[in-house]
């Protein structure tokens, strides 16, 4: 997703008077922008960058429908309203074991590391580098721990 994509949807919902996808793809254009100053590149901002501040967007707006209380009603709708835009431009993340296990296998050889717990902190290293936004994390340490022998 590239920042441009994202304003040009935010500049569509604001003529068609969506008021609630112009809200939260204005935070969306908003958080982007921000990142960038924030990692000096403000004039260079990359998809990853986007997909980068798109996911932790999504954990966000997540964490607010988990924490929401069950009689706030309305306030858990427009959450779930939320959840919704932002996973329309949020990227997918690999979440099947199958597929990290054979990855991890792949950088393993690569990398000339051997699947040991002595070398956990470097095959995560390496792991992270490789797949930091493509990947859940979690599925991954999960993946990793019963990998090392």
């Amino acid at each position: 997703m590239t920042l441009e994509k994202l304003q040009a949807e935010m500049i569509q919902a604001m003529k068609n008077k969506e008021a609630t996808r112009k809200l939260v793809l204005s935070g969306l254009v908003d958080c982007v922008k921000k990142a960038a100053i924030d990692k000096n590149c403000r004039d260079n901002i990359t998809e990853a960058l986007v997909d980068e501040v798109l996911l932790k967007y999504k954990k966000m707006v997540q964490e607010m429908i988990d924490t929401c209380p069950a009689s706030r009603s309305e306030t858990l709708s427009i959450y779930k309203q939320q959840m919704e835009i932002v996973s329309e431009f949020a990227p997918t993340l690999i979440t099947d074991e199958e597929e990290i296990k054979s990855i991890v296998s792949d950088l393993a050889i690569q990398n000339n590391i051997e699947l040991v717990k002595s070398n956990r902190g470097l095959v995560m290293k390496i792991i992270a580098a490789n797949l930091k936004g493509k990947a859940d994390m979690g599925v991954v340490s999960k993946v990793v721990g019963g990998m090392l022998q």
